[in-house]
């Protein structure tokens, strides 16, 4: 698959062998793909290249891969992936807290790896679509330009944390599971993705929009079930 605009892929691991095979699947699906072996260089190539996507290996000599992912979030929103090991399950979920995009757990299946990339970058970049601005009391969703107002100022969200808001305010009061959020936001499942994902952007909406995010006004959860958007 040869893309109509290749994307820009930078892939960061210290170990040859895991950049080589990630590499090689990468290329043959058309993306056009750089290597970093340490985090400076990471950092470097981002400044110079700005990625489309960067693959993030957690474990880095020099610098890490969750304080790379900590500058990079200071002045972009491009899409990361984290590679982790089986056993770095709190930098999992740092990861999220930092602002990933998803993560993949070593060892990993290429094909696996090259079908996340694929879907990250679908929902990173969604076309233009015709969908109305959702308003509720104050909370304004421009599902088109893709920009969320609270009260009349802007808050910032990673193209995640958007889609998760905008697809529950869809359908206001309808309570849905992890797994049903997983599926329709991320297009993925709990067989490829921990669901405690979900419960972690949950977590970032309610830091940016709620006064009380003990008591939240705007996701609500259902105990047993799920989450809900209250209009």
């Amino acid at each position: 698959m040869i893309h109509a605009m290749t994307e820009q892929i930078l892939v960061v691991d210290d170990e040859p062998m895991v950049r080589e095979v990630v590499v090689a699947y990468l290329a043959r699906e058309g993306y056009s793909v750089t290597e970093a072996a340490t985090g400076s260089a990471a950092l470097q190539q981002i400044a110079d290249r700005d990625p489309d996507l960067v693959i993030l290996d957690v474990m880095l000599p020099e610098v890490d891969g969750l304080s790379i992912l900590t500058e990079v979030r200071k002045k972009r929103e491009t899409p990361v992936i984290l590679l982790t090991a089986r056993t770095e399950e709190p930098d999992r979920v740092l990861g999220l807290e930092l602002g990933a995009d998803d993560y993949v757990v070593k060892p990993f299946s290429p094909r696996e790896l090259v079908a996340r990339v694929r879907s990250v970058l679908r929902r990173s970049s969604p076309p233009p679509s015709p969908a109305d601005t959702l308003e509720f009391e104050g909370l304004r969703i421009d599902e088109q330009a893709r920009v969320v107002t609270l009260d009349g100022a802007d808050i910032e969200m990673t193209p995640k944390e958007f889609d998760l808001l905008a697809f529950l305010a869809r359908s206001p009061r309808q309570v849905f599971s992890r797994a049903q959020l997983l599926k329709h936001v991320w297009d993925s499942s709990a067989d490829w993705q921990d669901p405690s994902t979900v419960t972690v952007h949950v977590r970032r909406l309610r830091r940016k929009l709620e006064s009380d995010q003990e008591s939240p006004r705007w996701i609500t959860t259902v105990w047993g079930v799920g989450y809900r958007f209250e209009p």
